[in-house]
């Protein structure tokens, strides 16, 4: 239970964050892209990064539902499998955005002999397109020639390129399909992203000029980038090979990098069989390739992994392919911080080497943001920690009020037990039993009992049995009180509705002044009555007849018989009557306490579900705070705990201190929690949404946000008050500390290191004017500022480029398993492509 409230926590701070996400500072805060793009992921290892970048634009840009993305990969798993996969991997990254359908696979279309496999619905984004070597996850260890049987494998499978050709076109028809979205469709922006060590990259140019031939088809300019992505802390178990195949790689990849690299192969296929070829002149085959780790130029791990490179994919995808929608307040932020605008061009010129060499780009990214997810769970929880201190608040009543509410006053039983006795005639109609025939002689010296024998026999103890103690046992029977105590306290519940379970279990506990106690000395109080009933009653049957004040009549001698009757009726058994009239209030006082035990374990069983799910809210809220950056996530709890309270206290002044418990908002929190915890932390999490969480104090703009939640612990006349400078250095530096670049380059400042920096942020933010003009007189690197309609954050892209492969450590570390494994035997190039590569440097 506690594993799936901590899910739909989860769910419902995400979801906050989305809406956060899309309503900006006013509107939905998000950019849109001036051109169409595809993203194209090859290989089986990069499938997590399908998912991670398609929720990424589907947050941040607008018109996303009209991006494609095509996964190229070999397994051969069943449709539902890849479609479960991919919502899996989503719900890792966002638990929102996965539950959307538009994540979700193709379903997978045969082509020609099996070997292809293409979509064709038209509702989704992700196309998954099965290759043919279902036996690439089996030969992935044992092979010696993966790589170049993959190579050689795709050339010589007709079926394969056919139907690689026709699920491009499919491709090609649906991004023209999404034409409206857009602000020109002159160009595409294609966006290649692989594994190094993934043994599909082996066919990148073979994908590559196929998918720009036919988008060619349709749009006048096709510009390609390709994303290489590095796991070097993944690698445990296969790190030798995996850095072999991606040294492998980088050899190939320079090639295809190199001004004079060429390529010609007979790739177009028609319906008819007939092979078209396709050229590529001398040229590099992608426009810019970056490479990214997930490790930093540090050396140090990037938390989340590989799969944390999708945000700088998207980002830089977003810097070169933005639409720019410039108003006056925007275009009067960028005359006023100089900000300057992402050059392609002037990119790729800066970055490229004294020789001509084609330069190699990485990149990194940082974002300071209100953290959300932390602020919405912590305000749910004070929220709740309220809510539950006010029904645990004890009324101020006496025990006697206590007694009442469970029906436990005497009067109150004493009414139950007297509906079940019979009435008085019935007792005095033992005086028409009939009677031996006894005179008033014989019977004075005897006692009221061996009177009652001489007279009756055991007619009148039978006759009392049949039709008094007899009847009551069975209303006693008929009228069961079981569960009797806690239908009382739930009626008397309605009267009062601030008496519940906490209550409950307080008043039934057995300590000193609880209503418990006060019954088992009710109960003694019975028994010592009944002992002094029963000590009575046995006294009275042993008084002689003649000391009884009966009248006597002389000379009629059965006159002062039936008033010896008369006298055993009052003086032995109406005392019978009540003693079976104590006997009944005992049991029925024994039987409310073994429910008040019953009641009390119920009542406890509710309070400690309400109390755990305070400790679960808790938990959730401290752990979302803990992963939140340090600085960034400091003062959450104390910061919202005062927040939280203004907004209850300003919410009760206004519509009244029960508006809580009105039907429409928590309603009776008590009966709630008999539902479950899903069913009351559902109802709060409506309640804190509807009420608080969309209050104005919870919409600042991030830097007001975060200089008061730094400032929150700050007592008067402090000192360390933290300024508004203050909080700008901090974020600067906080920001492109953690911007490192995501590659490790062996000589940190290599010869053709060129560097530009990028923030992103809101025209509105006092920050991103500080950020534009922060260290103006020594930067030795290009600056720009986006800006975008945002308020709850900041995101800084840092770019490098200028680096050979060469300089890379990946590069290094690898040439010795590269060595080692072709020395024994592995064949990890295409057969003729071998002598064109340039030797290890």
């Amino acid at each position: 239970m506690q594993h799936t409230l901590k899910r739909e926590l989860h769910k419902y701070a995400a979801r906050y964050a989305v809406e956060q996400e899309h309503q900006g500072s006013q509107g939905d805060g998000r950019s849109s892209i001036h051109y169409p793009a595809l993203f194209l992921f090859v290989g089986d290892l990069v499938k997590p990064a399908v998912s991670a970048v398609h929720d990424i634009n589907q947050l941040k840009w607008d018109n996303e539902e009209g991006v494609v993305y095509v996964h190229l990969g070999t397994d051969d798993a069943s449709n539902e499998a890849d479609a479960a996969n991919a919502s899996s991997a989503s719900n890792a990254l966002n638990p929102v955005d996965a539950v959307n359908a538009t994540n979700s696979f193709h379903n997978q279309e045969k082509a020609g002999s099996g070997y292809g496999a293409a979509s064709s619905h038209e509702d989704v984004q992700v196309t998954y397109h099965r290759l043919p070597f279902s036996t690439l996850q089996s030969q992935r260890r044992s092979s010696k020639t993966l790589r170049k049987d993959v190579h050689r494998s795709f050339h010589e499978s007709a079926a394969a390129l056919f139907g690689l050709n026709r699920m491009m076109r499919r491709v090609s028809n649906r991004i023209a399909d999404y034409g409206r979205l857009y602000s020109s469709f002159d160009r595409i922006y294609v966006t290649v992203i692989t594994r190094a060590d993934d043994p599909l990259n082996v066919l990148l140019p073979e994908i590559t000029k196929l998918a720009e031939t036919i988008l060619a088809q349709s749009f006048k300019s096709v510009q390609t980038d390709l994303h290489v992505l590095f796991s070097e802390m993944e690698r445990v178990d296969s790190f030798g090979y995996a850095s072999a195949a991606g040294l492998a790689f980088l050899r190939e990849l320079d090639y295809m990098q190199s001004l004079d690299y060429k390529f010609s192969g007979k790739l177009l296929v028609t319906e008819d069989g007939i092979s078209i070829p396709v050229n590529h002149p001398a040229a590099p085959l992608f426009d810019l390739v970056y490479v990214l780790s997930d490790k930093n130029e540090r050396g140090t791990g990037v938390p989340g992994g590989w799969i944390e490179n999708a945000e700088i994919i998207c980002r830089i995808c977003l810097l070169k392919n933005r639409k720019q929608e410039e108003n006056d307040e925007e275009r009067a932020a960028i005359a006023r911080t100089g900000a300057n605008t992402y050059n392609n061009t002037s990119f790729k010129n800066n970055i490229r080497t004294t020789s001509d060499q084609h330069g190699y780009a990485s990149a990194g990214f940082a974002e300071i943001r209100r953290p959300n997810k932390p602020i919405a769970l912590t305000v749910l929880y004070h929220l709740y920690r309220y809510l539950l201190s006010r029904i645990q608040q004890e009324p101020d009543w006496s025990i006697k009020d206590k007694m009442d509410f469970f029906g436990l006053n005497a009067s109150s039983v004493e009414r139950k037990v007297e509906g079940l006795l019979p009435s008085e005639d019935l007792v005095s109609g033992m005086s028409g039993i009939m009677t031996h025939n006894r005179s008033f002689a014989e019977l004075k010296p005897l006692s009221l009992r061996e009177a009652e024998r001489a007279l009756y026999g055991e007619g009148a103890e039978a006759y009392f049995r049949e039709n008094v103690v007899r009847p009551v046992q069975e209303r006693v029977r008929d009228r069961s009180s079981a569960g009797a105590l806690r239908r009382q306290a739930e009626q008397s519940h309605t009267e009062y509705p601030e008496v519940g379970y906490f209550q409950w279990a307080a008043w039934s506990d057995g300590e000193p002044g609880s209503v418990r106690e006060a019954l088992l000395a009710l109960i003694r109080d019975k028994a010592m009555q009944l002992e002094s009933a029963r000590a009575l009653l046995e006294q009275r049957q042993q008084e002689r007849v003649e000391d009884q004040p009966i009248k006597r009549a002389l000379f009629r001698d059965k006159q002062n018989v039936r008033n010896l009757i008369d006298c055993l009726v009052e003086r032995v058994y109406e005392p019978k009557v009540d003693l079976l009239r104590l006997e009944n209030e005992l049991h029925l006082l024994r039987i409310y306490d073994t429910e008040m035990e019953e009641l009390h374990r119920y009542s406890r069983q509710v309070t400690t579900s309400l109390e755990a799910l305070e400790r679960t809210l808790r938990e959730v809220a401290e752990e979302s705070i803990a992963n939140a950056d340090e600085y960034i996530g400091q003062n959450v709890m104390e910061y919202y705990g005062r927040v939280t309270e203004e907004l209850v206290t300003d919410l009760e002044a206004r519509r009244g201190r029960e508006v809580w418990f009105e039907d429409r908002y928590m309603g009776d929190m008590n009966e709630l929690a008999t539902e479950g915890s899903d069913r009351l932390l559902s109802r709060l999490m409506e309640v804190c949404r509807d009420l608080l969480l969309s209050a104005e104090p919870l919409r600042l703009s991030f830097e007001e946000e975060l200089l008061q939640r730094a400032n929150v612990t700050i007592t008067y006349r402090d000192r360390d008050v933290l300024t508004r400078d203050d909080l700008f250095r901090r974020l600067y530096r906080t920001l492109e500390e953690q911007a490192v670049v995501r590659i490790r380059v062996f000589d940190y400042t290599q010869e053709h290191r060129y560097e530009e920096k990028y923030f992103f942020g809101d025209h509105h933010s006092a920050f991103m004017d500080y950020a534009a003009h922060a260290e103006e007189t020594s930067r030795i690197y290009k600056l720009g500022v986006v800006y975008e309609e945002r308020s709850s954050g900041v995101e800084k892209l840092n770019l490098m480029g200028g680096f050979h492969l060469e300089d890379l450590m990946v590069y290094r570390n690898g040439k010795v398993y590269y060595d080692s494994y072709t020395e024994n035997g592995y064949e990890l190039h295409p057969a003729d492509l071998e002598e064109k590569l340039s030797p290890l440097r």
